[in-house]
């Protein structure tokens, strides 16, 4: 009886940390309302190392550093596959009439992929097989190193020229060798001229290319010049093409009457093939851009037309000393040639020509490049030969990434006035249709229009589509032109003159170098409903902008804010401001900047609110914060929360000054505060005097998890007033009977500020001046960084954005009731009620699992099954898991993993929807997209058919052909095939896990987020060229 008592007076006691018991309704909503995936990368593809085209299936394949492979066609046509090796991809090889691929790594492994066609009437891209040339016992790795692949129009034998000079004939998809039929060096020179055999051996393979009217017929290339014709049917060498020079590459004419070849002299060669003569000489033989020395032409097509004018284009081939750094592709066309100018360096390109078989001409249209930072295309079928902006494969870091932004829903007369912005941009770009049009896309319209928008160091900001499975570019703003700066903006790198040789031209957008480093964009904030827009700097600067659609000539008016309010004893160690214009600027259609707020000292902008309605910017540094009326231009107040020990603040991020000594005392004294801290902690024991009775009644409660001990953070820790976070809202914080405008800041000292607001109204709104006083000062208890702040209003809603409610586009918040303030820092989530700020509830994460808040956003959450929707937070940790934490309750509902802790880059540029989707980079040019919601799921869903003309097997293919590495150094291994894919590399196996071990890929991000003053192009100019083996996609 005793017994019975003593547990039930246990069970009581313990009561209070009992979890609550799950509720079967709400689960199977949540399984309604929450999911996660991954569900697209946007922008270009991390160190690309392979490109291939199918004229066949119209699409087109880039291969990577990491073993990654993505095929494209038609805008929103796009699939993604994964080596499970990460190794570099050097060939990739479309199968003639075929929706298969072929690719070569560097470890010297071919693979065979398959577009394969789902239930759900989908295509996905699987690995069917894998196989390894193998030598014979104690041959060396040389032997069986490919070097060239020729897919036969059989659409059953692959041809492997080797370093050795063998060309092995290998059956897909079984990849049995038919050593029968293997071609050797012996046998090639059997019928060579003697005095041809004493200058040269052949050594490797070069080059293969199949005759493109009789399938029975091979040309072979060896790199030291001899080209051979070669008789499959008959085994044995028809026609010896005996070339001087090193060979770099091969192409055959359309008629097959004529082959050319280009070599490492910067010269090419054009051969007759006919059968009266066995060993022709050179019809011509020209170097295009001599006399002096020149670079090898690695590539080369010769294109014909109706009128008779060849298009000659090549890769390669300029003067060694004058431009041997130029990567350019040259276009000779009768008496036009323009040497197009990259920059970076280019890794194959290939033309688009008639792909009928039956045609006469090749009449080409489109040349495509893919250069290492960026994909080109040109037109060749208009005059200039004009780019040709993509759909996809959007060269996002073409300045790095310094920040970025996300607006749903944009009202479609904003999104017009965007588009028109934008369009009077690309007056340079050609109007032809995208010439890679292949598959077709499944994926639904877009249920609304979204914006992306990124900021840039060289203090730019684009505005990116980002609605679809397709991120393109809308309008890019410049801020440039407000500060003088060491560019010229009337300098155009595409003039030339008329007389210049070679004839140069820049194309492409990717330009890593930045005039001034203090240019680069820190902060945006987009009212959709008012079409302003406010972005802040490196420098302190804050720009406010309206929406223009015409140019316009304006002065920008200058306001100064001095954040440390002239205390004694604070010197600014940083960087200076930027110099502005005097006088009128003229600004372009789009946002044009009218008034600038320099804050000193000009540090970093930290964060920034914008409330349109009240037409007020607040913005926040290491310094302080203030408040801006950007409607009569006028500086309403400052505050500074400088600590006396924050000295780092006047460094500046730019500044390579440190105290060696405070860093060494503030570290004895964490040392110090450790210790005492173990001292004190004592581990719980379990009372000996507790029955067997009452220790099974413990047994059977669910006890909450154990809280961690989180140590108070010190006062005197640096950046203690780094604002954190601004929030504009209008609420009770006086008394419960009035609301008012009032600003809310927090800091990274755990500390809230409060002020009221009076804002006159629309009438005397330009008479009177808007007013401020600090109402409320909140001290968090552990100093913990504040991240975010929200106001709920009498139904625990959160208030809605400046101007919803006036265009009809949410509820007016409930004004009855008594309003909270939910308070998110690292380490928890509280509630407070409001005006008297009194705790309610709180969440305590670290406490409880160990990790800190790292971004916070108020999500709405609709089901997919329902019309029932929710507003929740979207939490991202500094583990990388992401939780959604109900509202007013602070309950977790689902937690996900979704990136690395180890990336802390890819954590600190992630990014929030609204509506449950969000961004971050996987690599210093990628965008990895996720989903939270069921409802809101932006993928790609396509589908890509055999063409039913598949007359003439034998058609001539031309895919894109990147030269495999010279130097024999691939593991020697046995040949090997795998059955088709498995389950793990179907649909969805995203680019982002070839990174995981690319340490170089987080860094580059990293400085590109913290303001690094390292150039992307310096890091560019040290990594290893194609070619050469890498290591887990390294150097």
């Amino acid at each position: 009886m005793l017994e019975g008592l003593g547990a039930k007076r246990l069970k009581r006691k313990m009561r209070r940390f009992l979890r609550p018991g799950h509720d079967p309704i709400r689960e199977r909503l949540k399984r309604d309302l929450f999911q996660f995936n991954k569900t697209v990368e946007h922008g270009f593809p991390h160190q690309p190392s392979a490109l291939g085209y199918s004229s066949f299936l119209h699409l087109m394949a880039i291969g990577t550093r990491s073993g990654a492979i993505k095929l494209y066609g038609a805008p929103g046509v796009e699939f993604m596959g994964l080596h499970e090796e990460t190794n570099t991809v050097m060939q990739i090889h479309f199968i003639p009439g075929q929706c298969r691929l072929l690719t070569l790594l560097d470890d010297n492994s071919l693979h065979l992929w398959t577009l394969k066609q789902t239930h759900s009437n989908m295509s996905e891209l699987q690995e069917e097989r894998h196989f390894t040339l193998r030598g014979p016992p104690g041959s060396p790795p040389s032997a069986t190193q490919v070097t060239a692949i020729l897919a036969h129009s059989s659409q059953e034998l692959l041809y492997l020229g080797t370093e050795s000079g063998n060309v092995f004939v290998v059956e897909i998809p079984s990849f049995r060798v038919l050593e029968d039929r293997t071609i050797s060096p012996d046998v090639v020179l059997q019928r060579v001229p003697e005095e041809y055999l004493n200058r040269r051996s052949l050594e490797l393979v070069e080059a293969l290319r199949e005759h493109p009217q009789n399938p029975n017929q091979i040309l072979i290339g060896y790199s030291k010049g001899l080209i051979v014709l070669w008789d499959l049917i008959n085994n044995k060498a028809t026609h010896h093409f005996l070339g001087n020079q090193q060979l770099e590459n091969l192409f055959w004419q359309r008629n097959g009457h004529h082959i050319i070849s280009c070599h490492y002299d910067g010269s090419y060669a054009q051969w007759p093939v006919s059968s009266d003569d066995r060993q022709p000489e050179p019809l011509e033989s020209k170097v295009p851009y001599g006399p002096f020395p020149c670079k090898a032409i690695s590539k080369i097509y010769w294109q014909t037309t109706k009128n008779g004018l060849p298009y000659i284009i090549f890769q390669g081939g300029m003067p060694r000393a004058s431009y041997g750094d130029r990567h350019s592709i040259s276009v000779v066309y009768g008496n036009q040639q323009t040497a197009f100018d990259f920059t970076s360096r280019v890794i194959d390109f290939f033309v688009i020509a008639n792909a009928d078989p039956l045609a006469e001409f090749d009449d080409p249209s489109a040349m495509v490049v893919l250069a290492e930072e960026e994909l080109v295309v040109i037109d060749l079928m208009s005059p200039g030969w004009p780019s040709v902006q993509p759909p996809y494969l959007a060269s996002l870091h073409c300045s790095a990434i310094t920040c970025s932004h996300h607006v749903s829903n944009i009202p479609l007369k904003l999104w017009e006035r965007i588009i028109s912005a934008g369009s009077k941009q690309n007056s340079q770009f050609s109007n032809m249709q995208w010439p890679i049009n292949g598959g077709t896309s499944k994926a639904p319209d877009p249920p609304q229009r979204d914006l992306l928008l990124t900021g840039h160091e060289d203090g730019t900001v684009r505005f990116w589509n980002a609605s679809g499975v397709c991120l393109n570019l809308l309008y890019k703003l410049s801020t440039v032109r407000v500060f003088l700066t060491d560019a010229d903006p009337n300098d155009n790198l595409n003039q030339m003159g008329e007389d210049e040789w070679p004839p140069l031209r820049k194309v492409g957008s990717f330009d890593p170098y930045s005039d001034d480093p203090r240019l680069g964009i820190q902060k945006i904030f987009l009212c959709k409903y008012s079409s302003y827009l406010a972005v802040a700097g490196t420098a302190g600067q804050v720009l406010v902008m309206e929406l223009n659609d015409e140019e316009a000539e304006q002065v920008v008016d200058h306001s100064e804010a001095d954040l440390l309010q002239d205390q004694e004893g604070y010197r600014w160690k940083g960087h200076e401001r930027l110099k502005t214009k005097d006088g009128p600027v003229r600004f372009e259609p789009g946002f044009q900047p009218f008034v600038l707020v320099q804050c000193q000292p000009p540090a970093v902008v930290t964060s920034l609110a914008l409330h349109s309605e009240w037409k007020l910017v607040a913005f926040g540094t290491s310094h302080g914060f203030g408040l801006f009326d950007h409607q009569q231009k006028r500086l309403v107040f400052v505050k500074c929360t400088l600590h006396p020990s924050d000295q780092l603040a006047l460094e500046g991020p730019l500044s390579r000054v440190k105290s060696l000594k405070k860093s060494l005392r503030q570290s004895f004294r964490r040392m110090r505060r450790s210790r005492v801290s173990n001292r004190k902690r004592r581990t719980a024991e379990v009372q000996e005097g507790i029955s067997r009775h009452d220790h099974d009644a413990l047994q059977e409660i669910e006890l909450a998890p154990v809280q961690r001990k989180i140590e108070a953070r010190s006062a005197e820790d640096s950046f203690t007033g780094f604002v954190r976070t601004l929030y504009f809202a209008d609420t009770f914080l006086r008394d419960s009977s009035r609301h008012c405008p009032s600003l809310w800041a927090g800091t990274n000292g755990g500390t809230v500020y409060a002020f009221c607001l009076r804002v006159p109204p629309a009438e005397r709104r330009m008479d009177e001046p808007v007013r401020a006083e600090q109402a409320k000062e909140i001290q968090l208890m552990h100093r913990a960084p504040v991240i975010g702040i929200v106001v709920l209003d009498g139904q625990s809603t959160p208030l809605p954005e400046p101007l919803e409610v006036a265009h009809d586009l949410s509820k007016s918040p409930n004004m009855q009731g008594s309003h909270q303030l939910l308070v998110v820092s690292e380490e928890q989530l509280k509630v407070f009620t409001l005006p008297k700020v009194s705790s309610k509830l709180k969440l305590k994460l670290t406490a409880l699992e160990g990790c800190r808040l790292r971004k916070v956003t108020v999500t709405n959450f609709a089901s997919c099954k329902s019309e029932h929707s929710e507003n929740d937070l979207a939490v991202l940790t500094n583990l990388g898991d992401i939780q959604i934490i109900s509202l007013p309750a602070l309950k977790i509902q689902v937690r996900y993993p979704c990136i690395r802790k180890e990336d802390v880059s890819g954590i600190a540029s992630c990014v929030f929807t609204r509506y449950g989707q969000g961004f971050y980079l996987i690599s210093p040019s990628e965008f990895e997209r996720f989903s939270l919601s069921p409802k809101w799921l932006v993928e790609p869903r396509c589908l890509v058919k055999v063409p039913e003309n598949t007359g003439n097997s034998h058609v001539h293919s031309t895919p894109g052909v990147e030269k495999a590495s010279r130097i024999s150094n691939s593991k020697e291994s046995g040949w090997s095939t795998s059955d088709p894919g498995a389950d793990e590399r179907t649909h969805g196996r995203l680019m982002e896990h070839a990174l995981l071990n690319d340490e170089k890929v987080l860094k580059e991000i990293q400085s590109t987020l913290e303001g690094g003053k390292g150039s992307y192009s310096d890091k560019n100019s040290r990594r290893i060229q194609v070619g050469h083996r890498l290591s887990n996609g390294g150097e």
